[in-house]
This record gives structure tokens, C-alpha cells and sequence, in this order.
């Protein structure tokens, strides 16, 4: 894979002819105090299509995330929280060009799918870099043991970008005992090499650190800081490689409350070496997956694996049960403040997102999971009885809008586990009361505030499909319980019997006989009421001109028949209006004009800026996932394992499945439709959605079928 900026930076590095290593220079040598020109430039983080993301089956609270052939964000000391930026490698003659592995010829590769243990390898004017990565599961630090090769001798720097509480905005820089240290005040980061640096630096970004610097110079340093900060502080270390007679080093990146245990647990590590950290790191996961059943027939193994780890690596080791929706921070998510006054999002958990992973770890066999996630959600439950739209690992709210479809999920989770426990129970009927009482905007619940994609409010086929599901559950675990659940399934019944007067047109656009729409701004789906999408759409639209395939939800929880005659009208209408045919399958949009992915240029998705007129929302592997669970219900399993093989047609060249897969839109042909965008990767959810599918074709029926549910509503 090479990267678009290799030419523009080689450009910008090459001065021609041929230099020598320069000789060593101590660490110590040539320091000039401390770096002037602070803060620096504001802290942006690495594009969320992740190559690599792995942690020790361990305690030790630290993950890694790989991008563009580098170690991209480092999450400690916990799942909500990035503490670096990247990591990676620069090769230089000292003359002729500047290269940094993630400007040059790269390529990731996952040797074993069932351990998140990656090699690196990139190609750049005469050398090659090799690279492998494991977290060492005795201490908080990643170890990177680092190959390096050249036809003559070059100088090869470490650069490393601390970014630690997860801003970065306010970190500080300073060399201590050999490391490269920074610190926030409350938490550290210290990068060390066996061979220590030969030279070193630090700066603030893009004014004076050690890239900077090695840019303008053409591969030299014509100024050496000690120390940097408070700012978006950036470390420059040379190691001793030459890539002749110097060609192999080990680097640890640790993490503390201080420089000091940061620098412990850095040279800890050093201490044991790459080869038993990565022995011990290797049995954890032997160990785990050990316990669990073998992928079912029909499954790609590697895909599976892949899939079950990506899962089992997206659970905090702090808050149990606390699985985050993916290690990346998507588009302007990561770079624009006016967006994100607080980078990320997509390190939280969110119910329905956990909701998803629970059953897909309750699919591969990993119950304990799911039951950890359930008591998860019974935590962070809200004083009057919902859930949050999501929180932090630790539970803290972080978006605060109501989504009523995650105040369903709990119920849903709790009866696939059986859960009819007093604290569970009672937990779970404070939810059902507030779905009853909820009203918002003049309208009652079943309206919503947020439908699934967290963009509109309104009458949505999913979220009452959601929460008459969960209802039913709920009066089943009562019953158990020796509670009677009258009220509940009274609500449930009403708004059954409501759904299509909610979300069905006669007189809409895209066929004679009635559909279901996406949502009704006011019930009333025959009404030509419009509304503005989002996402960059300018213009507002008629709501009977928005579909998606959200009506499946009422389908896959039981509540309606797959031969519903308005069902199979509305899988014509979602296959004709928001479909693409492409190298991977058949795939779907979320919704009719969608609008949230890339530009037609290729360049990130961001919002409410004037020059930004159409984005593109693309293709979601998650929906070829529950179609085939549609199809299941209908009794056509050899059209569902179609399905399953199409999910895995989408996964990267590591195996980890994306967000969102290329569409026909621009800026197609460029791009191959059906192979990841640079949305989050992994997306736990589809990697959820795809064990969840892998099981239910093996068996012949969707393996989350809530059969209560249809025993009411079906017979």
C-alpha cells in the first residue's frame, strides 16, 4: 500500500546526491533547553481505518491501534481514553530525502488470525523496514521489535507523538533516565530503545519538532530541545541502526501515573525482551480461545477469528463489560474541534452498539462476556429508568440525547441470558416504565427523540420494533419472577397494532402498494412532511422518499411475519432506491440520501462548513449481515450464507471488518466498490453482526430470535 503524500514529501525532502551516516552523538550532546514556540499546533488524530488493534488477554490496560504502516493511537489506561498519536519510523541519508514509513511502500499483515500480534514491513530509497508489536502483559507498555536493512548506512529516528488523557493539548516533554518522557500531571509516557539515542529532540508540532526539523534540514537536526511544553508536544529519538552493520533494535513505549513508572514499566520490558512478551502474550490468547468453539461450517476462519478477537480486545480491562464501539475516531471526529470539541465518539460504548456485541459474543460462546456487558448496562442505567446514548468506559455519560432503542436492549440481552434475578428484574422494569412515559416534542413514546442512526427524532419501524421486543421480554422475565406484567404487554400490543398507521405510506414515490418509510417527523406517513436529513443535505425532504431497511428490525425480533406483505413490498423498494451490487455482494446505504461518509474527492467526512457541499454516506456491511438473518426467518439459508461470504468479501487485507465499504458514488472509479472506506475499522458491530450470522446459518436460525416474541405476535 502507498500512501497519496509519499510523492509530495519526497519532493519536498530531495536535494540529490549521497551522504553517510552521520557519527554518534550522546543523547546528552547538543541540548538547547527548552523548545520555544509552544502550544503548537492543535492535536489531530491518525484516519480511523485501522490495519491492526491488539491487547494482552492480561490486565494490563494498554492497546494498540495500527494505520498507514505505523503504530497509530495507544489507548491507556483505558478504552475511552488515546494516550499517544503514532509512533513510527524515519529513515534519512542525511541529504537526499526524508521518509517516514507511513510515506512509503507499506504493507500490514496479521500471521495468526486468532492472536493480535501484527508484522509491518515497508520499502523506501534503498531500505526495508520490518516491525512487530504485542503489549506486554505484565506492564503497561507496548514493545515494537524494529528490523531495519539498507544498501548503505542511513540514520533511523524514532518519532513518537504523546497525546496522553487522550487530548495532548497539554503535555510536557523531557528526557529522564535514558527515555524520552512526557506528562500531563496525571498521566506519563516514556519511549526507550535497548540501545538508548544516539541524539534526540523534542518540539512542539508543526513548529519546531524533530519532523519539522528533519524536513527543512534535509534530513538534519539543526536544533536539539531538551524539554517542551505545556502544548502538543512531539519526541525525536536516533537509534543506533544504520541498517549494515546496526540492524536490529527493540523499542518499549510505557505508561504510568509518572515518569517514573512510566520509565519502569518501559524497561521492564526491555528487560524480558520481545520474544517472551510475546510468548506470554500469544499463550492468553491460546488459553481464550481455547475455551471457545471452533468457527462453524460455512464461516471463513479467518474472518471468524478475527472477528471473535476484535471483540474480546474491545472490552476495557478497568470496567468490565464496558466494549467500546471501535479504537478509532472517524473523519473530522478526530480533527476538527468545531465537530468534536472532544476527540473521539467512537471510543465509547454505546447500549445498542454493546447490545450487538454481547450477542455475538454470546454466539461464539463467550457467555461470560455477555453477561458482563448486561451487568455493564445494568450500572450505568439513569435515574429515571434509561439508558444513555453512550458513555465512557467508566460509565460516565457523553452524549446525552434519548434513543429508546437502548433502553430496549437491556431487556433484549437480559431474556437471551435468562436473567430474571430481583436486582436484573427491577432494574429492567424502571426501564419499562419510562418507555411508557416517555413524550417528547408534543408526541408520545413510541416516538423517540434519536432513531438507530442518532440523526432524527420521529416514529422510526426499528426503534418500535426495538422496544415491543423488549416489552414482550421484559413481561416474560416478570413472569418468572411472580410479577405481573399487564401493563407492558398492554403497550406492547397497542403499539404493534399502530406501527403501520406510524410508518407506512400509500402515497409515496417509489411503488403503488404501501412501504415502510424510515420515520414519520408526526405519524403520519401518508402526509407529505418534510425534513432536513443532515450530513449535508441543504434542502429538506419528503419523508415518504426516505427509506432504509430499519422495518427488518420488526421481522428479526419476531414481531412481524418475513411474507408481511408490506415487508416484502419494502424489500423491493430498499433494493432498487438504496442498494449497490459490487465485487463483495449486494450492499446498503442506511437510508435514502445519506450523507455521511467521504467526499466526492475521497477527503474525510465533516459537516457545516461552507465550502463542503455533498458528502456521501456509503455502503454498511452490517445490513448484508441482517438481511441474511431476514432471509433465515424466510427459509432461504443457502441466500444468508451468500450473505455471511459477502460480509467477509468487505474485511481489509488484516481481516478486520469496516463501517461503511465503497460505493458507485464518487469518487468511484477511483475507488473499488465493496472494500473499506476510511470509516471506523474494526467496527465491532459488524464484527459482531458477522459471528451472529456465522451461527445462525450453522443452525438454520437467527441465533438472537427472541421466540417469546413471536410466539405472541406470529403463533
Amino acid at each position: 500500500m502507498t500512501t497519496s503524500r509519499r510523492d509530495f514529501l519526497r519532493a519536498a525532502a530531495l536535494v540529490g546526491a549521497t551522504a553517510v551516516a552521520a557519527p554518534a552523538v550522546p543523547a546528552s550532546a547538543g541540548q538547547g533547553g527548552a523548545a520555544p514556540g509552544g502550544p503548537g499546533a492543535d492535536t489531530t488524530f491518525t484516519p480511523a481505518d485501522k490495519l491492526g488493534f491488539g491487547t494482552a488477554r492480561s490486565a494490563s490496560p494498554v492497546w494498540f491501534t495500527l494505520q498507514d504502516g505505523r503504530l497509530s493511537e495507544v489507548y491507556h489506561p483505558d478504552l475511552s481514553t488515546p494516550a499517544s498519536r503514532e509512533t513510527q519510523i524515519v529513515v534519512t541519508d542525511g541529504e537526499s530525502f526524508v521518509e517516514r514509513v507511513s510515506d512509503v511502500e507499506h504493507r500490514t499483515e496479521l500471521p495468526d488470525a486468532g492472536m493480535p500480534a501484527y508484522r509491518q514491513t515497508a520499502r523506501g530509497t534503498g531500505w526495508t523496514l520490518t516491525t512487530r508489536y504485542v503489549t506486554d502483559p505484565d506492564r503497561d507498555s507496548v514493545l515494537i521489535d524494529v528490523e531495519f536493512r539498507s544498501r548503505r548506512p542511513l540514520r533511523v529516528y524514532l518519532l513518537h507523538d504523546p497525546a496522553l488523557g487522550g487530548e495532548g493539548t497539554a503535555d510536557r516533554a523531557f528526557p529522564q533516565a535514558g527515555a524520552l518522557v512526557a506528562s500531563d500531571g496525571s498521566t506519563a509516557s516514556a519511549i526507550l530503545a535497548r540501545g538508548g539515542f544516539s541524539e534526540s529532540t523534542v518540539g512542539y508540532a508543526g513548529v519546531n519538532d524533530g519532523w519539522t526539523q528533519l524536513v527543512a534540514g534535509r534530513g538534519r537536526l539543526d536544533r536539539r530541545y531538551a524539554t517542551a511544553g505545556p502544548g502538543n508536544v512531539v519526541q525525536l529519538g536516533r537509534l543506533w541502526l544504520d541498517g549494515t552493520s546496526r540492524t536490529r533494535e527493540l523499542v518499549a513505549l510505557g505508561f504510568g501515573t509518572d515518569g517514573d513508572a512510566a520509565v519502569r514499566a518501559a524497561r521492564g520490558s526491555l528487560a524480558r525482551g520481545f520474544g517472551s512478551a510475546a510468548s506470554a502474550y500469544a499463550a492468553g490468547w491460546r488459553e481464550y480461545l481455547r475455551g471457545l468453539p471452533a468457527a462453524p461450517e460455512g464461516a471463513d476462519r479467518r474472518i471468524y477469528l478475527t472477528s471473535v478477537v476484535a471483540l474480546a480486545c474491545s472490552e476495557d480491562k478497568r470496567n468490565p463489560g464496558a466494549f467500546i464501539a471501535s479504537p478509532s475516531m472517524p473523519w473530522a471526529f478526530g480533527f476538527d474541534r468545531a465537530v468534536a470539541p472532544e476527540y473521539g465518539s467512537y471510543h465509547l460504548v454505546w447500549p445498542r452498539d454493546l447490545y450487538q456485541i454481547a450477542t455475538g459474543m454470546l454466539a461464539a460462546g463467550d457467555r461470560a462476556a455477555a453477561e458482563r456487558a448486561l451487568d455493564y448496562l445494568l450500572r450505568i442505567q439513569q435515574p429515571h429508568g434509561h439508558w444513555p446514548q453512550n458513555t465512557k468506559v467508566s460509565g460516565e455519560p457523553f452524549w446525552t440525547s434519548i434513543q429508546l432503542d437502548e433502553t430496549a436492549a437491556p431487556m433484549l440481552l437480559a431474556w437471551l441470558l435468562d436473567r430474571d434475578d430481583v436486582v436484573t428484574v427491577d432494574s429492567l422494569v424502571r426501564g419499562g416504565d419510562f418507555l411508557l412515559s416517555y413524550a417528547k416534542d408534543g408526541y408520545s413514546s413510541p416516538y423517540t427523540e434519536q432513531e438507530r442512526w442518532e440523526e432524527q427524532s420521529g416514529y422510526s419501524p426499528s426503534t418500535i420494533a426495538s422496544v415491543i421486543a423488549g416489552l414482550v421480554c421484559l413481561a416474560d422475565l416478570m413472569r418468572r419472577a411472580g410479577r405481573d406484567p399487564a401493563r407492558f404487554l398492554g403497550a406492547a400490543d397497542r403499539w404493534r397494532a399502530a406501527v403501520d398507521g406510524w410508518t407506512v405510506t400509500s402515497t409515496g414515490p417509489y411503488a403503488p402498494r404501501p412501504y415502510f418509510v424510515r420515520l414519520t417527523k408526526d405519524g403520519d406517513p401518508d402526509a407529505g412532511t418534510t425534513y432536513n436529513l443532515g450530513n449535508n443535505n441543504p434542502d429538506p425532504t419528503d419523508q415518504r422518499a426516505v427509506v432504509d431497511a430499519g422495518f427488518l428490525e420488526l421481522v428479526r425480533l419476531g414481531v412481524r411475519s418475513p411474507e408481511d406483505p408490506v415487508v416484502v413490498n419494502s424489500l423491493a423498494v430498499v433494493d432498487e432506491r438504496i442498494s449497490t451490487v459490487t465485487p463483495s455482494g449486494r450492499h446498503w446505504h442506511r437510508y435514502s440520501g445519506d450523507g455521511y461518509g467521504e467526499q466526492a474527492d475521497g477527503g474525510p467526512w465533516n459537516v457545516n462548513r461552507p465550502e463542503l457541499h455533498r458528502t456521501y454516506g456509503r455502503l454498511w456491511p452490517i445490513f448484508a449481515g441482517e438481511r441474511g438473518e431476514y432471509e433465515l426467518l424466510a427459509g432461504d439459508r443457502d441466500a444468508a450464507a451468500g450473505r455471511l461470504r459477502d460480509m467477509a468479501a468487505c474485511a481489509g487485507e488484516t481481516g478486520l471488518l469496516p463501517e461503511q465499504v465503497w460505493d458507485r458514488n464518487p469518487p468511484y472509479p477511483a475507488v473499488r466498490p465493496g472494500t473499506p472506506t476510511a470509516s471506523a475499522t474494526p467496527l465491532a458491530w459488524t464484527h459482531a453482526q458477522y459471528l451472529r450470522l456465522a451461527w445462525s446459518v450453522a443452525r438454520g436460525r437467527p441465533v438472537e430470535y427472541p421466540d417469546v416474541v413471536a410466539e405472541r405476535y406470529l403463533g
